[in-house]
């Protein structure tokens, strides 16, 4: 609102970050904008296109207005040293790239080219990661990163937090709960995990010390126990901080961490769609064609659904293979009592350090914790286990370990 009018217009509904821009092209002053008659004539740089070495001077895309008002300003007039300082690290790396090149008096018009399609990437990673984090419903927060090539945001793909269940497919919810009043120090007939003739999952840290293949049954919304319960840890969601970045060694996206995660500690969940394993079968064979897929059995008791994150995901479709995993994968049960629907919960096998890749095996091995209740399984190992994304044709490993099995599948 102008100061001293009483009503203001706009032709249409704007962001808030346009209709600044509106208000400082018609040099209207609005308080809740921040703009007023002291800053109504200052500009946001959206960022830097050139270069001149000579009395420093930068060519500026300015926020909300089109290229062709963009200027030639003194680096006296610009207070955005933090696009100054990724417009010279971008440069840096381009002239390097060409033969160590110096920095010149003026800029060629490929190394311009260049340095604008590295500030469009960015600019549009940033409105990604700001989307993911809108959607996301976990504490963690989720960064992204491309310092490889100008790949963008992946085409097609929607973030979610939970399973999408397909056409036909129900989940039964679980009927009863536990009447624990502390269900790690007192269980009442052997809490949840008892109920289903298990042993508790969790110590009272949250971490897992069951072995790999046994089964992991939460506390439900039926339970008395509350929110706190060291019996409630997936559920909780993704509790750290995570990176999807572009890898530099042909692997395409990856995900690191960025804190410290403890060995034993849930990480995240492998979410998608829920399909049957006849539509699985159809879809492999189109995914096949295009050299991936992100199909993963839930085979715990029967090979009747699977998981398929390709174009339905959370973070966990941008997890890569390796053949020395730092992340194991646990069935979990909580409100769903339906066998052939487990959680695909990923949990650290090891003390993992911030800054470190994650990643899980795609082809696990695991020995049966129990002969009686788990099948062995030609094509996957171990049928009683949740078994890895579906491959069909032969994939070389690019995941560098000493332990590499050379190829995929």
């Amino acid at each position: 609102k102008e100061e001293g009018q009483n009503d203001c217009c706009v032709p249409c509904k704007i962001t808030l970050d346009e209709l600044e821009t509106l208000c400082r092209g018609e040099k209207l002053c609005c308080q809740e904008l921040s703009v007023n008659r002291a800053n109504v004539n200052d500009y946001e740089v959206e960022f830097l296109c050139d270069y001149k070495r000579t009395r420093e001077f930068y060519f500026v895309k300015w926020k909300g207005f089109p290229e062709s008002v963009n200027t030639w300003e003194p680096k006296r007039n610009l207070k955005c040293p933090k696009l100054m300082k990724l417009f010279h690290l971008d440069l840096d790396q381009i002239l390097k790239r060409q033969k160590g090149r110096g920095l010149p008096k003026r800029l060629d018009k490929e190394t311009v080219l260049i340095l604008i399609q590295k500030a469009e990437l960015r600019q549009s990673l940033h409105q990604w990661e700001i989307h993911l984090n809108k959607t996301r419903n976990h504490p963690g927060r989720i960064f992204v990163i491309n310092e490889v090539d100008l790949d963008g945001p992946p085409k097609h793909f929607t973030y979610i937090n939970n399973y999408k269940v397909g056409p036909g497919i129900v989940i039964n919810e679980m009927a009863v709960g536990c009447e624990c009043m502390d269900c790690v120090n007192e269980p009442v007939n052997g809490c949840c995990p008892g109920a289903s003739l298990h042993r508790m999952a969790y110590n009272d840290k949250g971490q897992v010390r069951i072995r790999p293949g046994q089964p992991i049954y939460e506390c439900n919304s039926r339970c008395n126990c509350g929110p706190d319960c060291a019996n409630r840890v997936v559920q909780k969601g993704i509790q750290f901080d995570l990176c999807i970045f572009k890898t530099e060694n042909g692997r395409g996206w990856g995900v690191r961490t960025l804190q410290h995660i403890k060995k034993n500690t849930f990480v995240m969940e492998y979410v998608g769609e829920i399909i049957t394993t006849d539509e699985a079968e159809k879809r492999g064979h189109f995914y096949d064609c295009q050299g991936s897929t992100y199909l993963f059995d839930l085979d715990y008791v029967e090979d009747v659904y699977t998981v398929d994150a390709a174009h339905l995901g959370n973070i966990s479709h941008f997890v890569n293979h390796s053949c020395n995993p730092n992340l194991q994968v646990f069935n979990v049960f909580i409100d769903n009592i339906d066998e052939r629907l487990p959680r695909i919960a990923l949990f650290s096998t090891r003390a993992i350090r911030a800054g470190e890749e994650l990643t899980f095996d795609y082809k696990m091995q695991i020995d049966p914790v129990d002969t009686e209740s788990t099948k062995m399984d030609s094509s996957f190992s171990l049928a009683g286990l949740p078994t890895s994304p579906k491959k069909r044709i032969r994939v070389e490993c690019r995941c560098g370990s000493e332990s590499c099995r050379k190829y995929l599948f």
